[in-house]
């Protein structure tokens, strides 16, 4: 049985166990699989789910009206040409990076405690690359002509510009989005094939009987999803970095002020990941108070968490000090005007310090240990990054945009009640699959929380192992 010696005492610090006590496989594989078997819907589900669904409706009316009038019911004008659609397609790519960070460098790192949460969190990365690659369908005006950006023959002899980053995101996304849906299904096939055999209901039985793919848990079946799971690991890992970098070149390339900087790489993928642990705490937080899931979603796994936040928090105050720096450094007369006053004292300097404060004052709670152990202290901090990380890229975008070099062409951006409803309309999109996924398939993985089990029953019968080497079994250092 697993118990709390899989605590340790390190230095006079009691760390927080991996897992809960009392539990075996038996337990493990009920507690998961009740909550998508069990029939009825938990009180707390059902208003959620009608929220978000209501924010989905909201979501298809701006659609419609959307392509009925054309961009024009947005906020955009020249200079602002981007608005929106853009704040938003960067701001749900970012938040689609823990998933995978969390699922392959973490599983390649042999880190325990993503054990409980990465099946979740790589859900979370499907769903919120899906609202973003909406935005530059919808932002082209004509969406049913999309097929004009690929490269195929045609008799207007239209080709895609390949020395444009707007179209390596194209390629980078796309490929993303497929290879974290392949991770996320082969992880899956084992806990399907748990379901498939465990439903009473006839229909349940067959859809998870096709979801499982025959799978009947012989050791060829093992060793081959093993081996798949790790390629895909080692496919994805470099994804992470990637598709982000690119996503940055967006503006990077571009010679406006406040764009032109070689910072954003690195500091758009730390503020990914950054705003990925966020999401990933503010629906996980809510989700194990539901169903129950404190053994499972320990404290240990949320203290490991805000660690993150707290570190790729650093690096991102980091990059905005070397803007200022090179802002003042660089003798660049635009640079120095952008960075140095129109950002915190012009028009949109409200949304400038508020991103302040949301990414660099608040989260520096999070080296109190009180704030990372309080889970409601914990979810609001998760929830001024998730706002912060917002306004960094309204402030990136917009900002630059409506005061580029010629001041009689600068224009004030507003974005309209349109503008707004899309915005809110996505995060319905994004939560209603959420709860979807919660009570359809098993957010939380079977096979390797009854992997952790064994190897915590293994320790503590053999009293030693590589717990004893390095600490009583805790192969997670974070």
């Amino acid at each position: 049985m697993a118990n709390e010696k899989n605590e340790r005492e390190s230095g006079g610090t009691q760390v927080a166990p991996i897992i809960g006590p009392g539990h075996d496989f038996t337990s493990v594989t009920d507690k998961i699989s009740d909550v998508v078997l069990t029939k009825g819907f938990k009180k707390q589900w059902l208003i959620g789910f009608a929220a978000s669904f209501g924010l989905l409706q909201l979501f298809l009316v701006s659609v419609v009206w959307l392509l009925a009038n054309g961009t024009g019911i947005w906020g955009l004008n020249v200079p602002v040409m981007w608005g929106f659609a853009i704040i938003n397609f960067v701001w749900w790519i970012g938040i689609g990076h823990a998933g995978t960070l969390i699922s392959a460098i973490l599983l390649l790192l042999r880190q325990d405690w993503r054990t409980s949460i990465n099946r979740f969190a790589e859900a979370m990365t499907l769903f919120a690359v899906a609202c973003a690659g909406m935005y530059p369908i919808l932002h082209l005006g004509r969406p049913w002509v999309f097929y004009w950006l690929m490269p195929y023959p045609n008799t207007m002899a239209l080709w895609p510009q390949f020395r444009s980053p707007l179209v390596f995101d194209v390629f980078a996304v796309s490929t993303y989005a497929t290879v974290s849906l392949l991770f996320w299904y082969i992880g899956l096939i084992p806990d399907l094939g748990t379901l498939r055999d465990k439903a009473k209901h006839r229909v349940a039985k067959v859809l998870y009987g096709i979801g499982a793919m025959g799978w009947r848990g012989s050791a060829r079946h093992w060793s081959r999803y093993q081996t798949a799971y790790l390629l895909l690991a080692g496919l994805a890992t470099p994804l992470v970095v990637s598709v982000h970098t690119i996503v940055s070149y967006d503006f990077a390339v571009g010679i406006v002020p406040g764009w032109h900087t070689t910072i954003f790489p690195p500091y758009f993928v730390a503020g990914a990941v950054f705003a990925g642990f966020a999401m990933v705490l503010t629906l996980a937080i809510p989700m194990r108070a539901v169903y129950g899931m404190q053994d499972f979603i320990t404290d240990r796994h949320l203290d490991n968490m805000a660690k993150v936040m707290l570190t790729t928090g650093l690096i991102v105050a980091y990059g905005y000090l070397m803007e200022d720096f090179i802002a003042w450094y660089g003798e660049n007369e635009y640079e120095h005007f952008m960075i140095l006053r129109n950002r915190p004292f012009g028009p949109y300097r409200v949304y400038y310090w508020g991103l302040i404060a949301c990414n660099i004052v608040i989260p520096q709670l999070l080296w109190v240990r009180f704030c990372r152990k309080n889970v409601i202290v914990l979810w609001l901090i998760s929830m001024a990054i998730n706002v912060g990380m917002w306004l960094e890229r309204f402030i990136i975008v917009v900002t630059s945009l409506s005061s580029d070099f010629v001041p009689a062409a600068w224009e004030h951006y507003t974005p309209t009640v349109w503008d707004w409803s899309l915005y809110l309309g996505t995060i319905g999109v994004f939560l209603s699959l959420m709860f979807l996924f919660v009570r359809v398939l098993p957010a939380i993985s079977i096979t390797e929380m009854k992997e952790l089990v064994h190897e915590v029953q293994h320790r503590e019968g053999h009293g030693q192992g590589r717990g004893n080497e390095h600490g009583n079994g805790d192969s997670s250092h974070a």
